[in-house]
C-alpha cells in the first residue's frame, strides 16, 4: 500500500474512532453515577455504593487483554465492536437487576459495562496501528479528545433517561441506561462498518510483507516483549502510576468536600472540571509528544502532578482551591497517558503492539482500582491533606524512571 493510501485510511480511521469514541462516551458518562445509587439502594447500605466504579473497573481490567487478543486475530473493528456489545449485555443486565431487586447480579452487570471503558482505551492504540510517521502523539490524543463530549454531556442525561425509563416502565433510575444501551449499539455499528479497511489487519499485513509471520501471543510473550524493550516497559510503568495518583485524589474529592459542607451540585461541578482537564486539553500534550518529546512530556505531566497535589493538600475549607487542584490533577493525567500511550504504540514492533497494549491498559485499571481501594483508609488515617502528600510517592517513582530513560538515550 502506498503512502497516499495509507494516509487516506488513517484519516478515515481517526474519523470513525472519534465518531464510535463520542457515542460511547455518551452511553457509559450518564449511568456510572446512579450505578453507585443502585448499588446502595440495593445492597441496603451505603458503604456498597463504592462498588459501582470498583466492579466497572475491574471488568475494564479484565476485559483489556481477551479485547486485545481478539484484535490481533481479528482485527480492530471486531474487538472494539464485541467490547461495546459485552457493555450492553451489561446495561440490560442492570435494569434486570433493579426490576428483580437482585444486588450481586447488579455487580456483575456492572463488571460487563466495564468492556465499554476498555473499548474507550484500545481505541486510543488503534489510532495509532498504521506504519507512524511522527504523528502517533496527536492521532492518539484526538480520539482521547473524542471521549470529552460524551464524558462531560453524559451525565447531563439523567433527566431524559429517566423520562424515556418512565414512559417504558422500567424501574426507578434505570431509564438512562436506555441511552447507553443505544449509544452502544450505535458506537459498535460504527466501529464495525466504519473501520473497513481494519487499520491493524493492514498494519499486520504490511508488517508480514517485510518480516515474516506472526509471533504467538500470550502474557509470557507480552512480557518477554517488555524486557527486549524496556522503554516499552517504563510507558507502561509511567501510565499505571500516573493513573493510580488520579484515581486515589479524584475519587475522595467528593468525600472531602461533602464533609466540608459543599452541596452536590458544586461537587458535581468540579468534577465536570476534573473531566475537562483529562480529555479536553489532550490534543495539546499530543502536539507536545510528537515535537518535544514523549518522556520530555510524561516529565510535564508530574510537574503539573506536583502543582496539583500541593494546591488541592494547602486548600483547607477553600473549595475553589481543591476546583484548581482536581483541574490540574486532569491535565496531569492526560499529559502522562497520551505522552506515555504515543511512547509505548511507537517503541514496539507492529506484531508485539496489540498483545502488550492489552496488558498495559489491563495495569492501568488494576493500578486505578488500587488506588482507588487505599485511598479511603488514608483519607481517614491522615486526611485530604495527607493523602494528597502521599500521591507524591509514585509521582516521584515516574520521576526517577523518566530522568533514568532519558540518559539512556
Amino acid at each position: 500500500m502506498e503512502a497516499t493510501q495509507l494516509a487516506v485510511l488513517q484519516r478515515k480511521t481517526i474519523r470513525t474512532l472519534t465518531l464510535g469514541q463520542v457515542l460511547s462516551g455518551f452511553g457509559l458518562g450518564s449511568t456510572l453515577s446512579i450505578g453507585a445509587l443502585l448499588a446502595a439502594e440495593l445492597s441496603g447500605s451505603e458503604s456498597w455504593s463504592g462498588s459501582a466504579a470498583t466492579f466497572s473497573t475491574l471488568g475494564a481490567a479484565f476485559a483489556a487483554i481477551p479485547l486485545a487478543r481478539l484484535a490481533y486475530k481479528h482485527g480492530r473493528r471486531v474487538a472494539l465492536a464485541s467490547g461495546a456489545a459485552i457493555a450492553i449485555t451489561g446495561a440490560t443486565l442492570v435494569i434486570t437487576a433493579a426490576g428483580i431487586r437482585f444486588f450481586p447480579l447488579l455487580l456483575v452487570a456492572l463488571f460487563l459495562m466495564g468492556a465499554g471503558s476498555a473499548v474507550g482505551l484500545q481505541a486510543r492504540f488503534a489510532a495509532t496501528d498504521l506504519p507512524d510517521q511522527g504523528k502517533a502523539g496527536r492521532d492518539l490524543s484526538l480520539v482521547v479528545w473524542a471521549t470529552t463530549l460524551g464524558a462531560v454531556i453524559g451525565p447531563n442525561l439523567f433527566g431524559p433517561g429517566e423520562v424515556i425509563g418512565n414512559a417504558l416502565g422500567l424501574p426507578t433510575m434505570t431509564g438512562p441506561f436506555m441511552i447507553t444501551i443505544t449509544a452502544q449499539l450505535l458506537a459498535s455499528s460504527v466501529f464495525f462498518f466504519g473501520l473497513k479497511p481494519d487499520p491493524l489487519k493492514t498494519a499486520q499485513s504490511l508488517a508480514k510483507a517485510s518480516s515474516g509471520p506472526r509471533p504467538k501471543v500470550s502474557l509470557k510473550t507480552a512480557f518477554d516483549t517488555l524486557k527486549a524493550y524496556p522503554r516499552a516497559a517504563y510507558a507502561i510503568a509511567a501510565i499505571s502510576l500516573g493513573h493510580m495518583v488520579m484515581v486515589a485524589v479524584m475519587s475522595m474529592t467528593p468525600v472531602h468536600m461533602k464533609h466540608d459542607g459543599a452541596t452536590l451540585a458544586i461537587v458535581g461541578f468540579v468534577i465536570s472540571i476534573h473531566i475537562a482537564g483529562m480529555y479536553a486539553f489532550s490534543p495539546i500534550f499530543g502536539w507536545l509528544a510528537d515535537k518535544l518529546g514523549q518522556i520530555q512530556t510524561v516529565l510535564i505531566g508530574q510537574a503539573i502532578y506536583i502543582a496539583s497535589l500541593v494546591i488541592s493538600a494547602t486548600a483547607g475549607h477553600n473549595h475553589n482551591q481543591v476546583t484548581l487542584g482536581l483541574f490540574l490533577l486532569g491535565l496531569g493525567w492526560s499529559a502522562t497517558t497520551v505522552s506515555g500511550s504515543a511512547l509505548l504504540t511507537s517503541t514496539l514492533p507492529p506484531a508485539q503492539k496489540t498483545d502488550v497494549q492489552g496488558l498495559s491498559d489491563s495495569s492501568m485499571q488494576l493500578s486505578g482500582a488500587f488506588g482507588g481501594a487505599i485511598a479511603g483508609t488514608i483519607l481517614a488515617a491522615i486526611a485530604f491533606e495527607g493523602l494528597n502528600y502521599v500521591t507524591l510517592i509514585p509521582v516521584a517513582v515516574i520521576l526517577l524512571l523518566s530522568g533514568y530513560n532519558l540518559l539512556k538515550k
